[in-house]
């Protein structure tokens, strides 16, 4: 028999440390479940005042992005006022540039003409200049030409010279061999 009481003493002592167990749990449920749902209102409370601090951030970033677009308006519209100031001074200042230059392609066509009219009276001086050149080439030329028949005249005539007085020597002396034999 003893091994019938083995099976109901092993059940008795598992059941005793449930109950055990189990009264110990049962009694701290409650601040248990307590405590949690604290904690869970805690976590909620926090989150609702990070949410009503992040709408007051939002809030004034929303202000302040305003306000920021107020003056970016400003700024833009004084731009815009600026720019179309700028065009229109643009727009007289185009329009002076195309009288101004209307009168000066007047101005270079007529300055055009003169210079082919100067240019034409350059090429006849040119011309006259060429001949002027061509004339003081054939005058020096002929100088040169001459200086040098004056040279051989001049030596023709040293000749001449020196023949004359070999002639009147020659002459001199036959008087004076001639003279000689007659005496």
């Amino acid at each position: 028999m003893k091994k019938n009481y083995v099976y109901f003493i092993a059940p008795l002592a598992g059941l005793a440390v449930f109950v055990g167990i189990y009264w110990q749990y049962a009694a701290s449920y409650d601040n248990r479940m307590a405590e949690m749902h604290r904690k869970e209102v805690e976590v909620a409370q926090a989150r609702l005042n990070e949410d009503a601090k992040n709408r007051e951030i939002a809030a004034k970033a929303a202000y302040a992005a305003q306000e920021k677009r107020k003056a970016d308006k400003k700024i833009k519209d004084a731009k815009d006022a600026a720019d179309k100031d700028a065009r229109e001074q643009a727009t007289q200042t185009m329009r002076k540039a195309q009288n101004d230059a209307g009168k000066l392609t007047t101005r270079v066509k007529a300055l055009n003409k003169d210079i082919d009219a100067e240019k034409k009276e350059i090429a006849k001086l040119e011309e006259e200049k060429k001949n002027l050149i061509a004339e003081q080439a054939f005058q020096l030329r002929y100088v040169k030409e001459a200086e040098a028949h004056v040279t051989g005249l001049l030596a023709t005539l040293d000749q001449v010279a020196v023949a004359d007085k070999k002639w009147e020597d020659a002459v001199k002396e036959a008087a004076r061999v001639a003279a000689a034999a007659k005496k």
